[in-house]
Parts: C-alpha cells; structure tokens; sequence
C-alpha cells in the first residue's frame, strides 16, 4: 500500500500520533457515563469490562450491550454530553504543537463519530484542523427515528469481534518502507485498545487503567501517562531527535522494577 493511500501521510510527517479518545483526550470516558447514567449503570457496565479483560466475552458484544442499555434519543445523548465532558488540560497543548510541527492526529476510538466530532468542536471552540476521526458510526434502530427513544444503535466500523479493530488503521503505515515510515505513537486507556497496543512504536498507556495491566500481564512495552504533558514532553523529545520510543519505554520498565 502506497503512502497516497494514507491520509495521515499527505505531508510527510516524521511522527503520527494514534489515540484513543474517550478517558484518553477527555478526562472521562462519554460512553461509560452514558451507560452510568442514562443505561444499566456502573456496576454492570464495569463488569463487562473485566469479563473482555478475561476473554469471557468480546469487546463488540460486551460494548454494544452497554449502549443498547441507553434508550434516551440521540441527540439528547450529545447534549448531555456536551453538558459533562472535559479535554485533559494538557490536550489543547498537545494539538497545538502538533498543529504546528506537522504532527498528525489520528483519532482511533470505539466511539460514535457524530459525538467525538461533536465534542472537539465544543473542547477546541472549533473545527479540529489536525485531527481524523475513525471511529464507528450510529444508525437507526428498527426504522426509528436515532432523536427518538430507543432510535439509535451502533454501527460497527469493521467485522472484527472488537468491533472496530484499531490495528487496521495502523498496519499500513507500521508497513511503509523504512526509509518512508514516520514514527508512530498511541495513547490509549482501557479495553478498547487492545487490538493497538502493540502495534506502534510507542504505547502511552494512562496510569491506574485496565490497559497497563493488559501491558503488564502481556509483556507488550509500554510508558505510562496521566496527562498530555508527559505525551507532549516525550513526543517533542523524539521529534527533537533527543530520545527514540526504545529509550522511553526501557526508561518506563526500569523504573517500574525498581
């Protein structure tokens, strides 16, 4: 696959940035407060996730259980959400580096895409210039109208048992010719980042959450995050030729056993 087919290609960047979106760029995740609060609440929703973690269910049954427990219409879903969701205070930061050093952002998320656009245009107080959404999308629930009661349902992205695969967005640029390839990066958070967590050359995986035991349990390396100014201060560190991901994620290990 050649780099024309590639959007985040077009301007010959020497980094990519991949991340989650939901608990990773917002400071808490819109899906799992939809489920808390409008669906079967939290305890149920919680243990989806442990049961995806112990491969006793997968991602796509266990999420689209969660948002079929949300019945309230669509669009009062984004209003709600546009009511309660926050960036991490560092993001902002984030993109406007990146915005200005030619680092594209690439939104991988199990997500609904008419939210999370929905959300960065509230958060940045405008249309994300750096920024492409893959995500899922949402569709009508048996003929009804999506602003009705019980009208929505998620669409998946791909056929995949995660629903949406986020690997398949980034093989194609981990396969670039070397002398092509920029260098890649995700921060993720929890279950939904599985199918990425090893696929880049550096994962940021936020503290205290269900992915850095995947990592741990996995052996997959990794360097830990709580904000986007560790993301910020590394990336512009591997931008600036001073570190490379093998250096950090080493640094990350070494300092974990101590």
């Amino acid at each position: 696959m050649g780099s024309i087919e590639l959007p985040a290609m077009a301007t010959k960047p020497k980094i990519i940035f991949f991340s989650d979106f939901d608990g990773t760029i917002t400071l808490k995740d819109s899906n799992d407060f939809m489920t808390d609060n409008l669906g079967y609440g939290a305890e149920k929703r919680r243990q989806g996730n442990l049961d995806v973690l112990e491969n006793k269910v997968t991602f796509r049954e266990a999420f689209r259980d969660m948002l079929d427990s949300v019945d309230t219409p669509f669009d009062e879903c984004i209003r709600i959400l546009l009511d309660n969701m926050e960036l991490d205070p560092h993001f902002r930061e984030f993109y406007d580096w990146a915005n200005e050093h030619n680092v594209p952002i690439v939104i991988l998320s199990s997500g609904m895409v008419p939210i999370i656009h929905s959300l960065l245009v509230k958060l940045l107080g405008h249309e994300p210039d750096n920024i492409q959404i893959v995500a899922n999308q949402v569709g009508s629930r048996n003929g009804k109208d999506i602003n009705t009661k019980g009208g929505w349902e998620i669409v998946y992205h791909d056929d995949s048992h995660f629903g949406h695969d986020k690997s398949l967005e980034i093989k194609p640029y981990a396969a670039l010719p070397k002398e092509e390839r920029p260098t890649l990066l995700y921060a993720g958070d929890g279950v939904s980042d599985l199918s990425a967590a090893s696929e880049t050359d550096l994962l940021f995986a936020k503290k205290g959450k269900d992915l850095v035991a995947y990592c741990q349990r996995e052996g997959i390396p990794f360097t830990v995050f709580e904000n986007w100014s560790t993301i910020l201060e590394e990336t512009k560190r591997m931008w600036e030729g001073k570190t490379d991901p093998e250096a950090i994620a080493a640094a990350a290990k070494e300092s974990a056993n101590l």
